[in-house]
């Protein structure tokens, strides 16, 4: 209880940032359907999400360097309060683009800040517990936002937009009034996307797999929803069950990824994952569309921590930072190029496309996994598994220590 008091703030401002972005991207792409944009433009619209999310993660260290934690945060609230906002004002595919830009750098900015701080604050003692606490609080508030759509998608689009900003607004309070003195500012972690490859090409390509399913199940999910008759309500159970499916499966994933070979363990998320994007495919009635969404969320999501876990395997302590930001580097360029291309191949092909499309970067990946184990890279020691999210850059300093506590690094 103590350790949840002392991050009270850091924890509430996580909790209104979510709500407000969590339901953005789902809100967009059902009021761009009545609004008549073609599916192809609803997917630029998540394309430039990730677009600026990945400008933010590296931008947004440089203006904590400059400007502090707290005025950093404002910053980064500031501009998604307009991008939101901005959606009421202009209703086209293009300016909305612009705006989800906004938004992505919002969240980036926002999460950059929220770890460093975190990361600045926790001690060797609770970094553990603090860590779990977070995972806990940002996926509860994921959740809750994916539950809103339905009551997001009833009311008119300004009232919708307008709550959106509300909560993104609010989400500035809690680390203004608190009374903690922000944390020192570190330097910004270096971008070198070779040091992931040399370390474990397995590791990137599966962090690219692991943002395009991510980004094209977030961001063109609610177009699959539509084309299969779902009402608001119902899409927003369908999302939340990726959502609760990807939480309740990072135990098991950890266990296996622990115990066992983690190029065998990637081999088999990713054919499970076929098993999955078969079954979603012939998925009938509402019913059987949501359970088929909380186990493609259950087998799916992990492959991002797998991924990081059996990378860190082949690293030295001081090449951890980095190398988290080269990883999240490689999600970012799936996450950006998937939603585009899954929303043309619905247009084009129609519904089945989607989980054809998942499915077949699934396939590529067992088999580089398959290739990997036959040229024989495997590490001397495992690093613990360790849930990581795609949140910012900082996470790397904030599990650093986790991986490594024998380090004598700093928190």
């Amino acid at each position: 209880m103590r350790l949840i008091l002392s991050f009270a703030a850091l924890f509430l401002s996580v909790i209104l940032l979510q709500l407000s972005s969590g339901g953005v991207g789902p809100l967009d792409a059902l009021t761009g359907l009545e609004q008549g944009f073609t599916k192809g433009q609803i997917g630029i619209l998540g394309s430039s999400h990730f677009l600026g999310f990945f400008i933010g993660c590296w931008w947004a260290p440089r203006v904590m360097g400059s400007v502090g934690h707290s005025r950093a945060f404002a910053v980064f609230t500031a501009m998604g309060a307009i991008g939101m906002l901005g959606h009421t004002l202009l209703i086209d595919p293009t300016a909305w683009a612009v705006m989800r830009v906004a938004s992505g750098l919002c969240v980036a900015g926002c999460y950059t800040v929220v770890e460093a701080w975190l990361q600045a604050k926790a001690s060797n003692a609770n970094r553990g517990r603090t860590m779990a606490v977070y995972r806990v609080v940002d996926i509860s508030a994921s959740l809750g936002a994916q539950m809103m759509i339905g009551a997001l998608a009833s009311v008119e689009t300004y009232l919708a937009y307008n709550l959106l900003t509300l909560f993104c607004c609010a989400s500035l309070l809690p680390l203004a009034l608190t009374k903690a003195s922000p944390p020192i500012t570190k330097a910004a972690p270096r971008l070198r996307p070779l040091l992931a490859l040399s370390r474990s090409p397995l590791a990137v390509f599966a962090v690219m797999v692991s943002g395009l399913t991510s980004a094209a199940y977030r961001m063109v999910g609610p177009i699959y929803g539509t084309e299969l008759n779902l009402n608001a309500s119902q899409i927003g159970l369908f999302l939340a069950g990726y959502v609760l499916g990807g939480a309740i499966s990072q135990y098991p994933a950890g266990w296996l990824a622990d115990k066992f070979d983690r190029r065998w363990v990637v081999i088999g998320i990713s054919i499970a994952s076929l098993i999955s994007c078969t079954l979603s495919f012939f998925a009938l009635g509402v019913t059987q569309v949501i359970i088929a969404s909380c186990l493609f969320g259950f087998i799916t999501v992990p492959i991002y921590s797998v991924a990081t876990a059996h990378a860190h395997d082949f690293a030295s302590t001081d090449e951890r930072v980095e190398l988290s930001a080269a990883l999240l580097f490689y999600y970012a360029i799936g996450a950006i190029a998937s939603p585009i291309v899954a929303a043309l191949l619905i247009e084009t092909f129609g519904t089945g496309s989607f989980f054809i499309f998942i499915a077949i970067a699934h396939l590529l990946l067992a088999a580089i996994g398959g290739l990997r184990l036959l040229l024989g890279d495997t590490a001397l020691s495992k690093t613990p598994y360790i849930y990581a999210p795609r949140t910012s850059f900082m996470l790397g300093r904030l599990t650093k220590i986790l991986r490594d506590p024998g380090s004598s690094s700093k928190p």
